[in-house]
């Protein structure tokens, strides 16, 4: 049992990372890192097509990630 979720916690971080490296930037230089977060904050720009899909699947398989990554932590002692 052990073995396996290690394994799915691989699998789930290879697939975090991919489709995180997928998304497309949302700010441009160090003006952009300032006020980029306050515009995504407060929904000034929305995500649509496939940036909201990858947006979707990233907020699930990060939440798979930690339900993962605690179920390792609790099965390893």
């Amino acid at each position: 049992m052990e073995i396996l979720l290690k394994v799915l916690l691989v699998i789930f971080s290879i697939a975090l990372i991919a489709i995180v490296l997928l998304q497309k930037g949302k700010s441009a230089g160090l003006a952009g890192a300032i006020s980029g977060g306050a515009e995504h904050l407060f929904g000034k720009t929305k995500a649509r097509g496939m940036d909201l899909i990858l947006q979707r699947v990233t907020v699930v398989v990060a939440a798979c990630f930690m339900i993962l990554a605690i179920l390792v932590a609790v099965f390893s002692k």
